[in-house]
């Protein structure tokens, strides 16, 4: 992911920020416990794609 791109992208539900996992290539929105998928590269920033967080992700 493209430190530049990361940047510029916000959470579409809080417009807060995003960090991204490599590991799990997720963009993640803390405020909204919220794990956006990125697929070849793509960041997927629909609510409806992504998946909640779990306490233990957040606290982590």
């Amino acid at each position: 992911m493209d430190s530049k791109l990361l940047e510029l992208l916000v959470c579409p539900v809080t417009k807060g920020p995003l960090t991204y996992d490599r590991e799990r290539q997720e963009l993640v929105s803390r405020s909204a416990r919220l794990a956006y998928p990125v697929r070849d590269g793509i960041p997927i920033l629909l609510e409806e794609e992504a998946r909640t967080l779990t306490d233990a992700e957040l606290e982590g």
